[in-house]
């Protein structure tokens, strides 16, 4: 076996494993910045597109939300439960009246469209979650965050961010061991310059998507939130229960809403709570101009009125109004949040493209496509030197990499993977993969007697 120095040995083990995460990996995260950025460069496409839906009169009184509900309810036929209304607060915005639908998939609700003042039904289609998106980024979201293939698919998006922020430092690291003392103009170096540039620019970006990405993961995002309550990290959440203990806190608040059985307003009477609720609330400090009112579950819940505005300033404030007697049982106000609480609501409306407005679209639709040109420069510089043999192309065998490693780099190698695999477990399953991919390369270069060219 080939002895080499501690150094060299660290970077042989780099080379190979950067060179395993661009190639295996490579593809998923390509997929996920490219989809991630047609969903952020996508807003006005869809407000263009149901814009009928979205926009009612600008002129005229506008009608309480009860009769509005009303409307909606003779849509549906009352033979949905009323999940939420999302009130057009603002002259020429329509008022959503959700509804549970058990033909839709989770966090997805029928939405009806009510003009406010007219009454007229804009529309009747199917948004998700607390985002509110509507079919066209529905269909986006769902391309990049499972490929379209439900749970199964989320393993993909998973991948991408447990290895990316490995990729990105790897890199940089690589770079500072082994770039040219001086300038050298072809093919090759040019490639890398480039490949490398890129790297600098995106490397807080990378390890930002990677970091909010696992948080809503299908596995390692269960670590996140035991992590989260441990610290005492998680989202304040208002306490909608009339007796007894708080409700349990949702470690997922801040990406998604879970839209669990809701009992329907039974009588038309009722539906004047809306009204009664909304002004409570308003008078409760809920100013913003998007907000949304949930009925209580049961007899023993609170309703909600919660501010749904994630632009900055953020405004997410809460209060659970008990409709027996109109009080405000408990309240949850954003400027009151733990700073862990703030920096994650932030992070993922960040990389939502929602936190700046525009200027945060058009940041991330330049991100998404440098790392997307980051990627095939990696291929194009991989295909360049692949003819290349020896130390400076990672052909070498990735346990055999290990292997040059001393003992207790060995040791601390192999500890730290065991534990980010166990944190990451969809990093961890593609690890033994790789190791496996590796260890039938070298059998067959081995049973070959030659080495082959991967």
């Amino acid at each position: 076996m080939t002895t080499c120095t501690p150094r060299a040995a660290w970077i042989t083990l780099l080379r190979r494993l950067h060179f395993y995460i661009g190639l295996f990996v490579g593809p998923f995260i390509f997929v996920a910045a490219l989809t991630g950025t047609l969903y952020v460069a996508t807003p006005q496409l869809e407000a263009w597109l149901y814009a009928d839906a979205l926009h009612g009169s600008v002129e005229g009184e506008q009608q309480p939300l009860a009769q509005q509900i009303a409307v909606a309810e003779q849509v549906t036929g009352g033979q949905l439960s009323l999940l939420a209304v999302r009130p057009g607060l603002a002259s020429g915005e329509t008022t959503r009246v959700m509804y549970t639908d058990p033909t839709l998939g989770a966090s997805e609700s029928r939405a009806i469209f009510i003009d406010p003042v007219t009454l007229a039904v804009k529309g009747d289609m199917t948004v998700y979650g607390t985002s509110g998106i509507l079919p066209l980024r529905q269909w986006i979201d769902y391309a990049h965050r499972s490929l379209l293939l439900g749970d199964v698919g989320r393993n993909y998006s998973e991948l991408a961010a447990s290895w990316m922020w490995i990729a990105a430092l790897g890199g940089i690291v690589l770079w500072f061991f082994t770039r040219p003392k001086r300038r050298i103009n072809n093919c090759v170096q040019n490639t890398r310059r480039l490949h490398v540039t890129l790297g600098w620019l995106l490397l807080a970006g990378m390890l930002l998507f990677s970091a909010t990405g696992l948080t809503w993961s299908q596995w390692a995002g269960g670590n996140v939130d035991k992590m989260r309550t441990a610290f005492n990290w998680l989202t304040p959440q208002v306490n909608t229960q009339l007796k007894g203990e708080a409700d349990v806190h949702d470690p997922h608040a801040e990406h998604h809403a879970h839209h669990g059985d809701m009992s329907g307003m039974e009588t038309k009477s009722e539906l004047t709570d809306f009204d009664t609720v909304l002004h409570i609330a308003q008078s409760a400090g809920i100013d913003a101009r998007y907000v949304e009112i949930r009925p209580a579950r049961s007899a023993d819940r609170a309703w909600t009125v919660t501010e749904i505005d994630r632009r900055w300033p953020t405004q997410v404030d809460a209060v659970a109004v008990d409709v027996k007697n109109m009080n405000i049982i408990d309240h949850t106000y954003f400027a009151a949040f733990p700073l862990m609480a703030k920096l994650t609501r932030w992070g993922v409306d960040f990389h939502m493209g929602v936190l700046f407005g525009l200027a945060n679209q058009l940041l991330l639709i330049a991100f998404g496509a440098a790392l997307c040109v980051s990627i095939v420069m990696g291929y194009r510089l991989w295909w360049l030197r692949r003819p290349v043999a020896g130390m400076q192309n990672p052909l070498n065998s990735l346990l055999q990499s290990m292997a040059q490693l001393s003992p207790s780099g060995q040791i601390g190698c192999t500890l730290c993977a065991l534990v980010l695999g166990i944190a990451m477990p969809v990093m961890g399953v593609s690890l033994v993969i790789f190791l496996l991919v590796d260890c039938l390369r070298w059998k067959m270069r081995r049973s070959r007697g030659i080495q082959q060219v991967m």
